[in-house]
């Protein structure tokens, strides 16, 4: 138990720093978020072994109507944030004209390594390691809550925020059924939406 725990606190702190790294300089955001990913991948192998208890077609059923339901979710989040004084939904827009791959390869390393990286390591590994300690609610909780911890270095309160709330609803849907493959196919659905296909933006 004292090793699992030492396990994840040194895991925790080199993703930190590695993504205070990231966010240094955006010009190469893309190439140093892709090796964090890499290094959470690993991290996470290396300590746990990843749950996959649901068939290749359920996990895809599930996985593709979760990630169209949370689309859903932020979309109507956005609209209210239009209807609250202050700029917040030029926050949101700003951010992602900076953020929304421009390229081809960038599509590539977000859909087979950077979101593959944060379901391992975030579900994948810290959620079930915080699990078998602490209640699912609080693992869930806690698990969102340092996802989104890692974007203070981005200087942005809405990745903050949205990393939490993708981290409380993954976190939900991965405590539901144990599969980290579900919930790597739900992020991509939603970002597939959210990037390409329906933007709302």
């Amino acid at each position: 138990m004292k090793q699992q725990i030492i396990g994840l606190g040194l895991s925790l702190f080199v993703v930190h720093v590695l993504m205070y790294i990231t966010f240094m300089d955006r010009s190469i955001f893309w190439y140093l978020y892709s090796g964090t990913a890499l290094v959470m991948i690993a991290l996470s192998i290396i300590q746990t072994k990843l749950d996959h208890e649901l068939s290749v077609g359920q996990y895809l059923l599930y996985g593709i109507s979760s990630g169209i339901l949370m689309y859903g979710i932020f979309l109507i989040g956005y609209q209210l944030m239009t209807f609250i004084p202050g700029n917040a939904d030029n926050t949101i827009s700003d951010l992602y004209q900076r953020i929304e791959p421009d390229h081809l390869w960038k599509y590539i390393v977000l859909f087979l390594i950077i979101i593959p990286g944060e379901e391992i390591f975030w579900r994948g590994f810290v959620q079930k390691c915080l699990h078998r300690h602490l209640s699912t609610s609080m693992a869930i909780i806690l698990t969102a809550v340092l996802a989104g911890s890692v974007f203070i270095f981005s200087g942005e309160w809405v990745w903050i925020m949205a990393a939490m709330v993708g981290g409380l609803f993954w976190g939900m849907l991965y405590a539901w059924k144990r599969s980290i493959p579900l919930v790597i196919v739900s992020h991509l659905t939603f970002d597939l939406l959210f990037f390409y296909v329906i933007p709302f933006l």
